[in-house]
């Protein structure tokens, strides 16, 4: 697919017409060099990094950059980075006389650098390191405030700038996140139907199916990303960025983010609180991704039920406390904002049966993601071992708190409660 094509935009059957504001992608060997050029006419750059990003690709990019004046904010990369209040002060402290924001990493330095852009208008472009996620070329920082999980909206870099040769040396992990983050799409795309069919939500049926055809291109990759095969590699950074426009298309995260993500979003937050270790996030999605099939299927195993489950508020309460601690509050009034606690669908669920299970049978089954994951070798025992039964069930009934987004989590909470 040319890419640079697809960022000059859409006229849609949807009524809508598709933009995103990215002036260039490059995906290819020595992508870096191309600073050069993008960069003529700003002197004043301030890189952000951590110690690994940077010794991945810290060395080109400052050749690229050689002439510029050129300050430097590089994290640490003995822990995980969190994009919180204190690493958007770290980056924010050095933007004095900054012309140009230039982020070196992937998912986590890319959200900092898009909310710090957005929030100071100041441009920034990505070096990408690793194709481990989809949210280079989305308009979404992935923050993390007040200890809440939350989706900020920000600007479009400038330029993804992806060096093939940075990229296949990347740690395995992070390429297998990449392909998992791709196969946690088929649930994603399944919750956006489904919401449009019992929420009315807006659906564009060009969007899905572009990215529906961003899944079946990886599905073949497994391989040569195992191999770090350069051209396989290329192909799923493509994708990813594929998706990331496709997102920006929408308007939000919706064709790339559902149920799957809220379940990574749940064990992220959780293991930030408790101090206990959790999966990278596009493994999270992609095991997660199961689970949500397996929601699925048990709603299509059973009778919809003429009454959905609700507790009192006095024991949602309690439990989301138990479970959220300090952020509680924030989830409480999320959802008391949304309102889908005081919402009873069961007359839309009743109508609409017949389309829901259609929409439902539509995703792969747990067993056939399974084998797509098995694929580039990971092993769902992983994830159970991680986190065990009592925390996963946990996450299918209380991850959907996390969010404002209508997904199965929701559901299958409406028909079963706390008696799944």
């Amino acid at each position: 697919m040319d890419i640079n094509k697809l960022l000059k935009g859409v006229d849609c059957k949807c009524g809508k017409k598709h933009t995103c504001s990215i002036d260039y992608v490059y995906i290819e060997k020595n992508a870096i060099d191309r600073l050069k050029e993008i960069c003529r006419e700003n002197n004043n750059i301030l890189l952000v990094a951590d110690q690994n990003t940077f010794s991945a690709a810290g060395e080109k990019t400052e050749a690229a950059l050689a002439g510029k004046s050129i300050k430097k904010v590089i994290f640490s990369g003995d822990t995980i980075l969190i994009p919180d209040e204190r690493a958007i002060k770290e980056v924010t402290d050095k933007l004095a006389c900054s012309d140009l924001i230039i982020g070196i990493g992937s998912g986590v330095i890319q959200d900092l650098c898009k909310y710090v852009s957005f929030y100071n208008k100041i441009p920034y472009i990505i070096v990408a390191t690793a194709p481990s996620m989809d949210g280079y070329a989305s308009t979404g920082a992935a923050m993390i405030t007040g200890g809440m999980k939350v989706t900020y909206p920000a600007g479009l870099p400038t330029a993804i700038l992806a060096d093939t040769e940075v990229l296949k040396a990347a740690p395995i992990d992070m390429i297998k996140a990449g392909y998992g983050d791709i196969i946690g799409k088929f649930s994603a795309l399944n919750d956006w139907k489904l919401s449009h069919c019992i929420n009315g939500e807006y659906f564009c049926e060009y969007i899905y199916n572009l990215t529906f055809e961003q899944i079946q291109k990886t599905l073949s990759l497994a391989d040569g990303i195992l191999k770090r095969d350069e051209q396989s590699i290329k192909t799923l950074m493509e994708a990813l960025v594929v998706i990331g426009i496709l997102m920006s298309f929408a308007g939000s995260s919706r064709p790339a983010s559902g149920s799957e993500h809220h379940l990574s979003h749940f064990f992220e937050i959780t293991g930030i609180i408790t101090n206990t270790e959790y999966l990278p996030h596009g493994i999270d999605v992609a095991f997660s991704t199961v689970m949500t099939a397996s929601l699925r299927e048990k709603l299509l195993s059973r009778k919809f039920p003429s009454k959905i489950y609700r507790p009192s508020r006095e024991a949602y309460e309690k439990r989301i406390r138990e479970i959220y601690r300090e952020t509680a509050d924030g989830c409480i009034a999320l959802q008391d904002k949304v309102g889908y606690y005081s919402a009873d669908k069961t007359a839309i669920f009743l109508e609409k049966e017949s389309e829901i299970r259609e929409i439902l049978s539509e995703m792969p089954s747990a067993e056939q993601i399974k084998e797509m994951l098995s694929l580039a070798e990971l092993d769902i025992k992983d994830f159970y071992s991680l986190y065990g039964k009592e925390k996963i069930e946990t996450a299918l009934l209380y991850a959907k708190d996390l969010k404002d987004r209508y997904t199965v989590l929701w559901m299958n909470y409406d028909f079963y409660g706390d008696e799944s």
